[in-house]
């Protein structure tokens, strides 16, 4: 006698389609954060002085260009966390889990921080536009501005200095990407880690490097599909 269960096909679909994959060109978007990370640090560079103990001059000069800046910020950041999926992608099963967690919790980490830099800054900018001389000198900017610059270029850009860490050892290990640009990795990340609390212009060092990866895995990506659409030709 048939056992009639056996012939029950399953109606549910797979979550996940078979031919769903990353696109070849999603390294681009390691080129859109460099981009508008740079953008950004430029206009706070050009805008707000170095010192987290200045008064708030700049509120009355540069408050629109820092808006600007920190608008980019959201979308640097949906960027970045594109950039972590194409690294993971490019890693598939030959990913680490110690170097993987540690290299995906920094990235994350490095993210936070900076939308809470961000947040603080535009905190002061909207108590600014309703208590104009109020905020400029006060403790409550002084506390703000403080927090700002720690949370950015304190501990975000350590998180960074990590992420390149551990990205460069994945990529020795796993050829990621070239073996120049993980020793480069090593190489920034050691001055980011020492100069990026006394050095304004060493936070371009990270934005940078992440472009050289994003350059890097983007070419390599398109040789391979040229690759293999002229053997599917052939």
């Amino acid at each position: 006698m048939r056992n009639p269960s056996a012939e029950i096909i399953d109606p549910k679909p797979p979550l996940i389609h078979p031919g769903l994959k990353t696109p070849r060109a999603a390294a681009i978007a390691g080129i859109l954060f460099s981009f508008l990370l740079s953008c950004s640090l430029w206009l706070f560079w050009q805008s707000v002085p170095v010192s987290p103990r200045e008064t708030g001059s700049w509120l009355k000069t540069g408050s629109e260009r820092v808006s600007l800046a920190l608008n980019l910020i959201p979308f640097a950041g949906v960027a970045f966390l594109w950039f972590l999926g194409v690294l993971r992608d490019r890693l598939g099963e030959m990913e680490d889990q110690f170097f993987a967690t540690v290299f995906l919790g920094s990235g994350l980490l490095f993210l936070g921080m900076i939308f809470v830099s961000a947040s603080a800054m535009g905190g002061l900018i909207h108590t600014y536009s309703v208590a104009t001389g109020a905020l400029v000198g006060s403790p409550s900017f002084s506390f703000g501005r403080a927090f700002a610059f720690d949370a950015m270029q304190i501990y975000a850009f350590k998180m960074a200095a990590v992420f390149m860490i551990s990205t460069s050892t994945l990529a020795i290990k796993t050829q990621l990407v070239a073996r120049l640009i993980a020793y480069l990795g090593y190489a920034s990340a050691l001055f980011l880690l020492i100069g990026s609390g006394y050095l304004d212009w060493a936070l371009f060092i990270f934005p940078a490097w992440v472009l050289l990866v994003s350059v890097y895995i983007l070419i390599d990506n398109l040789r391979g599909s040229n690759k293999l659409g002229s053997t599917e030709g052939g």
